[in-house]
């Protein structure tokens, strides 16, 4: 199970922790209790036409699997969410909280029983629109029928069209096909490479395990089941080559029989100059940053691995992306400050090569200059594992193969100026407000409001200095994040002229205060 919309509106959040607060009360049913629950984490795969192997849409769906979706979410199986969140907080996490946990049990075990319809929330439907606005490029791969016994990773070259360097800001991947899609991984590359293996292949885009097999491929976002677009904050950008191809990759797991696939890419980019980001597995498999190389794990061994890399600058840090195959057993990065202060990366106890994806920190982590980021990595080459490829076990060394390893950690940077850390990511930052910190609507005023171009945003707790902002859908999908300073002690203005026309909520935080609001673009 994963969200299909990682972060609901505060209208929801109260909605759904008055419901909890109440579970004493009454017993849970599925309209008012379950529903919400289901809706906002489990719905992403779990629907008709996704990659769940059943849907949880509506009553009938729900009850029929009550006894399943509470054995999986009680051992926190559901939603896969691999990193334990006791180490270090994410933005767009997917994992429930403990009451939401009780509450599915409770309805499970008590009758399952429906409660008033009328007050169920509307059943999500699966969309296909692109939700980045003003997105100028869109990809889409060649119809592949997908036909294939063992999982299969297959690359598909997508020219950019570009024809000057411009930076991404956003990026969404839109599967062709739910049931087939688990997960894709998206580069750009300059080189013929990966056009001439496509060349040599003769179904569409070519097969290949682990990267493009081009040296020059740069990795720019991922899409896993309950992905939502990714934005960075305002003034960010990864730089995109002119005549560039996107290379999408594309993981089809195994006994799939003739179903067509036809993935789109969606960019959104600007010829204006903006920071650069880049992507870098700055933790790496070779030398000098594996310590204990080379990456070899003989026949019935467990072996761990460390690796170290010594930042030379200040850089902060959005997202980092940890990379292993299937031996892999756990998985730890953390960094050591000059001053022997430790910064938490992720740890993941129980690695799944199935379940992979990368983490946003909820601000931009600063990482300061001469800190040594170290990753610790794991490997169970026994028979215990059961995702071992070799039955009996074999030695395995390093390479991009099926039955290789790696060890990589992705980081997601740019150069550090003063005030990063105060950057937001994490588009559900609400769910962490308490009622007391909280501004509402009735305590903000927004003129105009409905508004065109610019709208300003006046409270009177409001202070000179730094701020930061998110512009959200109604529903609470990330549309933008800012850092600025605020000249007027009292309010802020913003430009929403690049908005299209709808309902938006808008997070201001200061410190301890956080303005939400609503604002109705024209």
């Amino acid at each position: 199970m994963n969200k299909k919309v990682n972060h609901i509106g505060l209208f929801a959040i109260l909605f759904v922790a008055g419901a909890s607060h109440n579970l004493t009360a009454q017993t849970p049913n599925w309209s008012e209790h379950v529903a919400p629950i289901l809706y906002n984490n489990c719905t992403g795969c779990h629907i008709e036409g996704g990659i769940g192997p059943f849907s949880l849409v509506g009553y009938n769906k729900a009850s029929t699997y009550a006894g399943s979706v509470k054995s999986a979410t009680a051992a926190r199986r559901m939603p896969p969410w691999p990193a334990d969140v006791k180490y270090q907080r994410y933005a767009h996490e997917r994992i429930l909280s403990t009451e939401e946990i009780e509450t599915i049990k409770v309805w499970a075990d008590n009758g399952i029983p429906m409660g008033d319809t009328t007050k169920a929330p509307k059943a999500p439907t699966l969309s296909r629109g692109s939700a980045v606005a003003g997105a100028n490029i869109n990809l889409k791969m060649p119809d592949y029928n997908v036909t294939t016994s063992s999982d299969e990773y297959r690359c598909f070259v997508l020219p950019s069209g570009l024809t000057q360097d411009e930076y991404m800001t956003a990026i969404e991947v839109i599967p062709g096909n739910l049931r087939v899609v688990h997960h894709a991984l998206i580069f750009y590359d300059t080189s013929k490479t990966p056009v001439q293996l496509d060349a040599a292949d003769p179904k569409p885009g070519y097969l290949s395990f682990g990267g493009t097999g081009s040296s020059t491929s740069q990795l720019i976002g991922l899409w896993v089941p309950g992905s939502e677009p990714y934005f960075f904050p305002s003034g960010f950008g990864i730089p995109i080559l002119k005549k560039s191809n996107i290379i999408l990759q594309i993981h089809y797991p195994g006994q799939v029989n003739n179903i067509t696939d036809s993935t789109r890419v969606i960019l959104k980019t600007t010829k204006n100059p903006l920071r650069p980001v880049a992507i870098s597995p700055a933790l790496s498999h070779t030398a000098p940053t594996l310590l204990n190389g080379p990456l070899y794990i003989p026949a019935n061994q467990i072996k761990t691995f460390n690796n170290k890399y010594t930042v030379p600058l200040n850089v902060s840090v959005f997202t980092v992306g940890p990379h292993m195959h299937l031996l892999g057993k756990s998985i730890k990065a953390f960094g050591v400050t000059p001053a022997a202060d430790t910064i938490r990366f992720f740890d993941i106890p129980k690695w799944d090569f199935h379940w992979q994806r990368a983490y946003s920190f909820r601000n931009l982590l600063k990482i300061q200059g001469g800190t040594a980021m170290k990753g610790e990595a794991t490997y169970d080459n026994t028979t215990a594992n059961p995702n071992n490829p070799n039955q009996p076990p074999q030695a395995v060394g390093l390479g991009e193969g099926t039955g290789d390893e790696m060890f990589l950690v992705y980081f997601w940077y740019t150069l550090y100026q003063s005030g990063d850390e105060n950057i937001a990511i994490d588009n559900g930052a609400m769910k962490n407000i308490s009622k007391s910190s909280m501004v509402t609507q009735a305590d903000t005023r927004l003129f105009p409001n409905p508004a065109e171009s610019t709208v300003t945003i006046t409270d009177s707790r409001f202070t000179a200095g730094r701020y930061s902002y998110s512009i959200l859908s109604a529903e609470g999908s990330q549309i933008e994040n800012g850092l600025s300073d605020m000249n007027n002690a009292k309010s802020v203005l913003l430009d929403v002229s690049r908005l299209k026309p709808g309902i938006y909520q808008i997070l201001i935080r200061q410190g301890e205060t956080h303005s939400v609001s609503r604002l109705i673009r024209l």
